[in-house]
């Protein structure tokens, strides 16, 4: 995981911690909160980690709002 900024990090950890107890959408603002980021940070995030990320599968699920993100692990 040397390739992750802190912040990314943080972001994967959340999502492998949620995934495993069976959530699987998320909201950037509400990851925000829980890891005390801004959802901007977070949503700028997700696409690149969605990329990068070997053991977590992020989609981009819906629109309303804002972008919902499905997660599942590999």
């Amino acid at each position: 995981m040397n390739d992750y900024s802190d912040e990314e990090q943080r972001i994967l950890s959340y999502l492998r911690e949620s995934a495993a107890r069976g959530e699987q959408y998320f909201r950037a603002k509400n990851i925000a909160a829980a890891i005390d980021l801004s959802s901007k940070q977070v949503g700028a995030r997700l696409p690149h980690l969605a990329e990068k990320s070997e053991d977590v599968d992020i989609e981009k699920w819906g629109r309303a709002r804002s972008t919902t993100w499905k997660v599942t692990l590999s």
